[in-house]
């Protein structure tokens, strides 16, 4: 039987996670107060699009949503998420509620609200949501590991051009050093797709390369700074 996933949004994050689902064969449902993205949704060849005003309670109780339904609000307001998920909390107490999120007090008043998971769009992108959906043993683990551990995150961190990592392979770069880990990257020499940095590939870094890395907050953004060097 087929997942099914409510979108409230369909702004730059929610196409790229529609997308992302549909190839996974989810039954999406997107729901747009906005004319012109109701419009989008239908162009870009999505069956099940609804146009009604999110704020009303009585048009989210007539979605006739089931407890295993996935609710995903990516409202570009983001105060507007977290009304949605107060409002879907309170209507839907049994479904999960993934909400976006752009600030670490936006992402606290989301778990108030009842969000399942909250996906802050400066530790990580939309391909993070189709991720908790696709692989949720594996994204469950990772999450257990942040939540429990004092401050630590994901960053994606784009190698800017003339940096000191332009050119050098992987395993010549001691991130230990930085006190932050590498757990992946987007190679675009190779695809666009992401890779563990365990599957075994020799990678040689470049500019543009997307690095996934994984430590406390200050030393990503110390990190990232650092790698603006043309030397070491």
């Amino acid at each position: 039987m087929k997942k099914r996933a409510f979108m409230l949004g369909y702004g730059k994050q929610g196409k790229m996670i529609c997308e992302g689902l549909e190839k996974d064969q989810f039954l999406i449902t997107i729901i747009e107060s906005d004319r012109m993205r109701y419009k989008k949704a239908k162009e870009d060849g999505f069956a099940d699009v609804i146009l009604m005003d999110v704020t009303k309670d009585e048009n989210l109780e007539n979605l006739l949503i089931e407890k295993e339904d996935y609710l995903i609000c990516v409202m570009d307001d983001i105060h507007l998420n977290v009304y949605l998920t107060l409002t879907l909390h309170d209507l839907f107490p049994d479904s999960p509620i993934i909400a976006l999120s752009d600030s670490i007090h936006t992402t606290e008043k989301l778990y108030m609200a009842g969000a399942t998971k909250v996906i802050d769009l400066y530790r990580v992108t939309a391909n993070r949501i189709h991720n908790l959906l696709r692989k949720p043993v594996t994204t469950q683990l990772l999450d257990g590991f942040i939540l429990n551990t004092h401050n630590i995150s994901f960053k994606e961190i784009e190698i800017p051009r003339d940096s000191f990592l332009d050119g050098m392979m992987v395993e010549e770069v001691d991130f230990s050093k930085y006190e932050i880990m590498l757990i992946g990257m987007i190679d675009k020499e190779l695809s666009s797709h992401f890779i563990f940095i365990t599957s075994g590939i020799s990678h040689k870094l470049d500019s543009g390369d997307i690095l996934v890395c994984i430590g406390k907050q200050f030393d990503l953004v110390h990190f990232e700074e650092m790698i603006r060097r043309k030397e070491v």
